[in-house]
């Protein structure tokens, strides 16, 4: 026997039968449902206080709730249910919405704060300075521990009905 018998390795063809589409891969449909969602909940809620559409907010960062957050629990819940809790693919999964969501509410919160900040110096400007035409920065590109946490639920919601609509038929 070869080393990729013994190590139970599917080969090209055992994969491509057993994959049938992406669009039946149930962590990933969770991952792009959750992400769906979520910011699907700031172009709505943008339209609610502004009382005007920006489609910007469909893929724009920051906000409530964390879009990143929801798509990464998504796919760590859907894929501890679909393959166990015990494995790599796990691992691989939460350590990987670990550092998503510790980025989040780190780099990206204080890089959005330094924006606001460079924003009022260029708004204090004299019009003759020759940056005082500059674009001004996105100030809005990480997120609170609270949006985090609400996008954290999301991903799970999201993913616990998809697992209780479609039952243990879903596909890995």
């Amino acid at each position: 026997m070869g080393l990729k018998q013994d190590l139970m390795m599917p080969t090209v063809t055992e994969t491509a039968t057993t994959s049938d589409s992406v669009f039946t891969n149930y962590p990933l449909m969770c991952a792009f449902l959750a992400f769906a969602i979520a910011q699907s909940i700031k172009f709505l809620t943008y339209w609610y206080k502004e009382k005007r559409w920006d489609v910007k907010q469909l893929i724009g960062s920051g906000g409530m709730p964390s879009s990143h957050s929801a798509t990464v629990i998504a796919l760590v819940v859907a894929v501890g249910l679909a393959e166990g809790f015990g494995g790599s693919q796990f691992a691989i999964a939460l350590v990987m919405a670990c550092v998503v969501m510790y980025d989040a509410t780190g780099v990206r919160l204080h890089a959005g704060r330094q924006a606001e900040v460079l924003n009022q110096i260029l708004y204090e400007l004299p019009a003759e300075h020759p940056l005082a035409e500059s674009t001004p920065l996105r100030e809005l590109l990480g997120h609170t521990p609270t949006q985090v946490a609400a996008g954290a639920i999301l991903g799970l919601v999201t993913a616990l009905v998809i697992r209780l609509m479609c039952g243990s038929s879903v596909q890995a």
